[in-house]
């Protein structure tokens, strides 16, 4: 069911970032603590994105977080203010491969799934229709995440994010029910993630705001978010909003 990270604040190192913590990403790769039944550990690759000069960069692999010698060795020399990263548990029948593994990026944007779409692909079936024929040739694996991310990547372009994150995740719950949606996105100077049938939590003050599926450390300020809500945060900023279903 994968667990995953977003980071807004003053310039860190990226592959610190990843080790940070007492319960940091490294250690949720093969000992986390809410997998809430959705597998054990999360061995099927890692990515992380990270915004710099405007854009973003990214890394994958589909290799272990704790066995690519990359993060100590390449990403600790890396900072930026915004980040995104995410650990991979495959959901059985999808594919093990760097394409598959999030976050996913483009147009200014950076995003990850934690969780899984239920009867994938027939229940995106019909939402996926709607795409442009070129937007699903540019499907980065047959995945549900990456078809999700798709499906946000084009309501982006003509709905703000709390609208295009709301009306995805609550029409995916509706075709696919028993789904868990935990999506997380960034513009960069702030993140929206949901929390729908896994676990999330936040941590903001005056100077970052970091939401992560886990605690990173037991530290105070760790605030857990309430199933079924939309989170918009920033640094100095951090609001809770229930998402509902809604008629069709």
């Amino acid at each position: 069911m994968c667990r995953h990270l977003g980071y807004v604040g003053p310039p860190v190192s990226v592959g610190e970032m990843l080790g940070a913590g007492t319960h940091s990403l490294v250690r949720q790769s093969w000992a986390p603590k809410e997998m809430r039944g959705g597998g054990t550990i999360n061995a099927d690759g890692f990515g992380v994105a990270w915004r710099s000069s405007g854009r973003w960069s990214r890394y994958r692999s589909a290799q272990p977080l704790w066995s690519d010698p990359a993060v100590p060795e390449v990403l600790a020399d890396v900072a930026s203010g915004s980040i995104v990263a995410a650990v991979r548990s495959a959901t059985e029948g999808m594919p093990v491969e760097r394409s598959a593994t999030a976050p996913f990026v483009g147009d200014g944007w950076a995003f990850s799934h934690n969780g899984v779409v239920r009867g994938w692909p027939d229940t995106l079936a019909p939402l996926a229709s709607e795409l442009p024929v070129a937007d699903l040739l540019r499907l980065e694996s047959p995945t549900d995440s990456a078809t999700l991310w798709q499906l946000l990547r084009h309501a982006l372009g003509v709905q703000t994010p709390e609208a295009a994150v709301t009306a995805l995740v609550t029409t995916v719950a509706r075709e696919a029910p028993g789904s868990r949606l935990n999506l997380l996105l960034s513009g960069g100077d702030e993140l929206w993630a949901t929390a729908w049938d896994h676990a999330l939590y936040a941590r903001v003050d005056d100077t970052s705001a970091l939401i992560a599926s886990e605690p990173l450390d037991d530290s105070d300020g760790w605030q857990p978010v309430p199933d079924r809500h939309l989170v918009g945060a920033r640094p100095g900023h951090l609001i809770l909003t229930p998402l509902e279903m809604g008629d069709p």
